[in-house]
């Protein structure tokens, strides 16, 4: 079964959390897919990808491009795979109707907007219901994330 994560982004920005999960993931060899719910975003992240960090970036590409099953990180806004990750990563409260081919799928959430927060119940509840082994990650006061 996938293991399926909801981070509920309360204290840092998703531009900033992101960059960290995926990292993390291509530190365990794991390939990534980040799908957005719209084009404009999957820009503003692309671009974010290379500055995020004045001593490093991360390699990625988007759907657009050629060589989109040769990237480690792909960014998109439909339910494409090409890459064949093992991790997906739904930000702006979009979903993903078959879950099964994935090891982990990453729900990260804005907990100041009531549509994202609604959105995330729902697909916890999907997932759920589907059988999936469910986490809650929250940001405790220092910053780092726990389970709860």
């Amino acid at each position: 079964m996938t293991e399926v994560s909801f981070y509920h982004l309360q204290r840092l920005p998703l531009e900033r959390v992101l960059p960290q999960l995926i990292e993390k993931c291509l530190e365990r060899g794991w390939r990534c897919v980040v799908q957005a719910a719209s084009r404009e975003r999957i820009e503003a992240l692309d671009q974010h990808l290379w500055t995020y960090d004045d001593a490093s970036f991360l390699p990625h590409g988007t759907d657009r491009e050629p060589d989109a099953a040769l990237q480690p990180v792909l960014l998109t806004s439909s339910d494409v795979n090409p890459n064949g990750a093992a991790v997906r990563f739904l930000i702006d409260g979009v979903g993903l109707e078959r879950i099964e081919s994935y090891l982990r799928l990453v729900h990260l959430f804005d907990g100041s907007d009531p549509e994202q927060v609604d959105r995330a119940r729902e697909h916890w509840r999907g997932a759920v219901r589907g059988g999936h082994e469910v986490a809650y990650w929250q940001q405790d006061a220092d910053g780092r994330w726990q389970r709860k």
